[in-house]
């Protein structure tokens, strides 16, 4: 397309933009034209006809090409001028915007510098402020403290002066080392009271020392020297003490001599002091080294009072010696008086049993003037605490009566009576009258708790099914509540025996007064358990034996009359009264308990006591023999070969697995049933510090002469290194390559089985397809095999003597004579020995319950071990002080029934709040 450029307008010279029109002639040629020819070209248009137009237009055209060419030069000159003025003003506007964005640029630098300025001016006045703020909130901090300590010293005056921190006496620094020892307030040092008296005419005795102890003696000054040290820069102190029959050397070391020679003075010859430390050994000698000392005589003259007077010896540790709390108790006794301290023994039990009071006993037990005295204010105490846990029981018993239960009358048409008519054996004259006593109990409203305790094989099992039946009978349900699987089923089988026809209920063909059995343990599938707990749920389950799965929530006991608890101690208390709420409670035990442990753990229990064996029960022998005599340990398995061939059964008991584990330690797969614990580290020390010799009886030297002609046990010196514990495992691979056992086939049963396994291994035991069964302690209860007539017990010192008892029943429960063989390691004169020694000399379990409480600490009988406590009776004796007890129990008995809120004791009622809330209310209540 061609363009042609006919010159511009005025508009155009000024180098203003105008714009451009465009003609169209036909469709063959486009012109662009100025709008100063515009109208020329218009009027050619409407004139001529297109050939002259055309004509006309080229030839103007032409003669209008100079015109077009100035124009164009002018156009294009004023365009460069246009351009250069353009240009300038870029340059011009460049350097302007340099200026300005310099001018900008320097601007914000200042400004940023100004901000900065600005910034840290305005920071440091946040700096100042928060420094402000922090020492206004220290200020502020500090206040509250002063405030709370303000408080808090208020709440100490308002509480009275026993609640007082120590601090505020002793200063700080005695106050810390005090608080180590559990002693903060003046009540706790005031509770703290020593444990024995040391006469400065009779000396502790030296020889009681051993490595590693905190201990406290009181000793006379045979020597001390002064030297330097030959391994080291240094001076060394050495003492050496007497208690009259033994020496111990103290030793001192410094830098100088000078702090040395002070004590050397101190501890001249002759003189007698109470020297604390703890025991090391040097060179094979034991010593106390920088012991802390008090002197007991300060000069030759001293007051003759004051020597008769007794020192009182506390519990203490290095860091705080005792006579360091003496001190302490010397400042703070002037303090307290009379009014005090509460004293939570009435005044009239006081003045009957001629008691001091409660002030006047823990002023003699921290400063007595003799030790008469001081055994007088410890009895005074033994009384409290006799006082306040039999309080506490009795509550709960009172407790317990307010509660409601299902009433169950007994019947003479219902299952109970039918039961009894079919009996195949009369009743002992024992079991008939627990019996009366139970079915009167279930006969009330009111929720029983009795106990029911007998020796094994006194028929408990009997006595509580016929009071489970007098519960279905008045249409409840009853329940048995067993510690392992093996105990749960054995007495599931056992009831479906006792009952026969009463006992399928439910089954096409039974008598209509039958029973309907259920079995629920841990080991069920979950379709079998989902059955079961229907068939609870709706109530047609009556009698139900289970273990530990009976606890869970998801099992619904509507008409719940009746609770029996088998092994009480393998239960938390909290366990069985959450199940038995609203229910009566017969808790059973094996184990005879003491009188005076029935009055303080049982108290808020009825004791019903079963001793009298049933008629045609054999005898059982019980030796024992020393492990170290291998011909003799041989005689056992041939024994058992003997005992085999007559058809009878032998069970072998071991303290272990394998190895590595316990039964004690690794529990029953299901329902996590517990095992009684082994002995503690500290009862083993004890065994072999503690030597007593207990003279064979006449009756015990024929029988160990009768059965097996074994020989005493051996002395100490006889006596070989420890041994390794035998095992399960490593027995039942002994005994099957055994000569005298060939072709026997052994069995074994533990804890780490599962409940198919267990019982298929008793069935083959029972039946005589493996009459030797090798086992740990899962067979000590519930287990009845009239054929088991022999049990031989390995490392039967390892076990206690109650556990021992409840083995040893497993046995001599059918018409053949039986014997326990007791493999043993105890020297002789060891409490192991003693123990073992009263284990042969009778079968009364009563008997034995006495001496095992003789044996054991006080604290393992009440349970505190199991708990992890120690006892928390300081001064009772379950053992000594049965009178002490009985006494107080007749006197809180009447006390809660003529004031059953103790609103005229409020001594007493804060301290059984104070036992009752605390942990250790559990263990008082028979753990």
């Amino acid at each position: 397309m061609a363009k042609n450029v006919a010159g511009g307008s005025s508009d155009e010279a000024r180098g203003e933009a105008t714009p451009r029109a465009q003609a169209t002639f036909g469709a063959e040629v486009t012109f662009d034209v100025l709008p100063s020819q515009e109208l020329l070209l218009q009027d050619l248009a409407s004139q001529e006809s297109p050939p002259q137009k055309l004509a006309r237009a080229s030839e103007q055209v032409r003669t209008s090409e100079p015109t077009r060419a100035h124009e164009g030069a002018t156009v294009s000159k004023q365009g460069s001028t246009h351009e250069d003025a353009a240009a300038n003003k870029r340059a011009i506007a460049s350097e302007q915007s340099s200026a300005h964005k310099g001018a900008a640029v320097s601007e914000q630098v200042a400004a940023n510098k100004s901000g900065q300025a600005v910034a840290n001016k305005q920071s440091a006045t946040h700096k100042a402020a928060a420094a402000n703020k922090r020492a206004t909130a220290s200020k502020q901090a500090a206040a509250n403290k002063q405030t709370a300590a303000s408080k808090a010293a208020l709440a100490s005056e308002q509480a009275g002066i026993l609640a007082a921190s120590l601090d505020r006496f002793v200063g700080k620094r005695t106050a810390h080392a005090l608080a180590k020892l559990d002693i903060r307030t003046v009540s706790d040092l005031l509770e703290h009271v020593p444990f024995r008296l040391a006469q400065r005419g009779q000396l502790m005795p030296i020889e009681a020392v051993h490595e590693g102890e905190a201990v406290t003696v009181v000793a006379r000054v045979l020597s001390a020297a002064l030297r330097p040290m030959h391994a080291r820069r240094g001076f060394i102190l050495g003492v050496t003490v007497t208690d009259g029959e033994r020496n111990l050397d103290l030793t001192f070391f410094a830098k100088n001599p000078r702090p040395l020679k002070f004590h050397e003075q101190q501890l001249a010859v002759g003189t007698v002091a109470v020297f604390s430390g703890t025991v090391s050994s040097y060179r094979g000698v034991l010593q106390l080294t920088h012991p802390q000392y008090s002197l007991v005589d300060s000069s030759a003259d001293v007051d003759a009072q004051d020597i008769a007077r007794p020192i009182p010896i506390y519990h203490s540790s290095a860091a705080v010696p005792s006579w360091k709390i003496g001190q302490a108790l010397e400042v703070v006794l002037p303090h307290v008086h009379e009014a005090d301290v509460p004293d939570p023994l009435p005044a009239s039990f006081r003045s009957q049993h001629d008691l001091p009071s409660k002030f006047s006993a823990l002023v003699e037990l921290h400063q007595p003037s003799s030790p008469e005295q001081w055994k007088r204010a410890r009895t005074r105490m033994a009384y409290e605490e006799a006082f306040v846990l039999q309080t506490v029981l009795a509550l709960r018993l009172s407790a317990s009566k307010r509660a409601h239960a299902r009433a169950c009358p007994p019947r003479a048409d219902g299952v109970g009576a039918a039961f009894d008519r079919h009996l195949p054996f009369t009743l002992t004259q024992g079991q008939q009258l627990v019996g009366e006593q139970i079915a009167q109990d279930l006969a009330l409203s009111v929720p029983m708790r009795r106990l029911l305790q007998g020796d094994v094989g006194t028929g408990k099992t009997i006595v509580a099914l016929r009071a489970m039946l007098q519960v279905i009978d008045a249409g409840g349900q009853a329940v048995l509540l067993a510690p392992t699987e093996v105990l749960a089923r054995q007495h599931f089988e056992t009831f479906h025996a006792m009952l026969g026809e009463l006992g399928r209920g439910g089954e096409i063909g039974a008598p209509d007064q039958a029973v309907c059995l259920e079995l629920l343990t841990g080991a069920l599938t979950a379709s079998a358990r989902r059955s079961a707990l229907a068939r609870i749920a709706s109530g047609q389950a009556q009698l139900i034996v289970g273990t530990h799965a009976l606890l869970y929530d998801s099992v619904q006991l509507p008409f719940l009359g009746l609770v029996v608890v088998d092994e009480q101690h393998r239960f938390g208390v909290n366990q069985r009264d959450a199940l038995a709420e609203g229910a009566h409670l017969l808790v059973m035990t094996a184990t005879p308990i003491p009188r005076t442990i029935a009055m303080t753990t049982f108290g808020d229990l009825e004791v019903s006591t079963l001793s009298q064996l049933p008629q045609g029960r054999a005898e059982v022998s019980t030796v024992l023999v020393p492990a170290w005599n291998k011909s003799w340990v041989e005689r056992i398995w041939q024994r058992a070969r003997e005992e085999v061939t007559r058809g009878g059964r032998v069970y072998v008991v071991c303290p272990r697995i394998n190895a590595q584990v316990d039964e004690e330690t690794e529990p029953p797969k299901n329902d996590g049933a517990q095992a009684v614990s082994p002995r503690s580290d500290a009862q083993a020390s004890l065994e072999t510090r503690a030597r007593v010799t207990l003279p064979r009886s006449d009756a015990q030297a024929a029988l160990l002469e009768t059965n097996t002609r074994l020989i005493p046990s051996k002395t100490d010196a006889q006596a070989p290194p420890q041994r390794e514990m035998a095992s399960v495992e490593a027995v039942v691979e002994q005994l099957g390559s055994e000569p005298a056992l060939a072709g026997v086939q052994v069995g074994y049963v533990h804890g780490r089985l599962s409940p198919e396994e267990k019982a298929a291994t008793m069935a083959d035991f029972s039946s005589g397809v493996r009459p030797i069964l090798v086992s740990t302690t899962v067979i000590e209860v519930g287990i009845d095999v009239p054929q088991a007539t022999m049990m031989v017990i390995l490392d039967a010192d390892y076990f206690g003597l109650s556990q021992l008892h409840q083995l040893r029943g497993r046995i001599g429960r059918g018409k053949e004579a039986s014997l326990c063989l007791a493999v043993h390691e105890a020297a002789s004169g060891t409490v192991a020995y003693e123990r073992l020694a009263a284990f042969a000399n009778t079968r009364d379990g009563f008997v034995l319950a006495e001496k095992d409480l003789e044996l054991r600490s006080e604290g393992d009988v009440l349970g505190a071990q199991q708990a992890g406590r120690h006892s928390s009776l300081k001064f009772l004796s379950v053992l000594r002080d049965a009178d002490v007890i009985a006494q107080a129990r007749a006197a809180v008995a009447e006390l809660v029934t003529s004031d059953p809120e103790l609103r005229g004791a409020p001594a007493l009622k804060a301290a059984v709040q104070s036992i009752d809330g605390d942990a250790s209310a559990e263990y008082i209540s028979r753990t």
